[in-house]
């Protein structure tokens, strides 16, 4: 038998040249909290690489240069939901492409939102990262 641990996801902030965030209303374990673009580290990869595939799986958008902004410890998740996640948090203001709804069993759509004024419910570990971006900070929280 194996001990549970925690799981790594990987959140992209995605951001356009109006200052937009881009967020989806989660389906299955984060039903129906709205989150930015994001999924779990695969081994052997660096946070960069899984925020560049996750971005070109859920939305077809391909991003470049992310940069990590945000650790969070999402103990509120692990409270409501049983799941623990550690969250590693990239920003990405260089892109191409026009965000799709590439898996629609995940997510109901993909929007650009005032990052001061984020759709609620909104997912812990998205909402702290957002909020560190706005304070142009690099965060570490537990």
């Amino acid at each position: 038998m194996t001990a549970e641990t925690p799981k790594v996801g990987i959140g992209i902030i995605l951001v356009n040249n109006k200052g937009q965030v881009l967020v989806g209303k989660r389906r299955n374990s984060h039903s129906p909290y709205y989150s930015i673009p994001g999924g779990h580290l695969e081994m052997g990869e660096t946070f960069e690489q899984c925020a560049t595939r996750e971005m070109i799986e859920e939305t077809g958008v391909h991003i470049h240069n992310p940069q990590v902004i945000a650790i969070t410890n999402n103990l509120k998740t692990y409270q409501e939901s049983g799941l623990h996640y550690i969250s590693i948090a990239l920003l990405a203001t260089e892109y191409t492409g026009v965000p799709e709804l590439k898996e629609p069993d995940k997510c109901d759509g993909w929007i650009w939102v005032d990052p001061r004024a984020l759709p609620q419910p909104h997912f812990d570990a998205s909402e702290q990262s957002i909020a560190c971006y706005l304070n142009n900070v690099i965060c570490l929280s537990a």
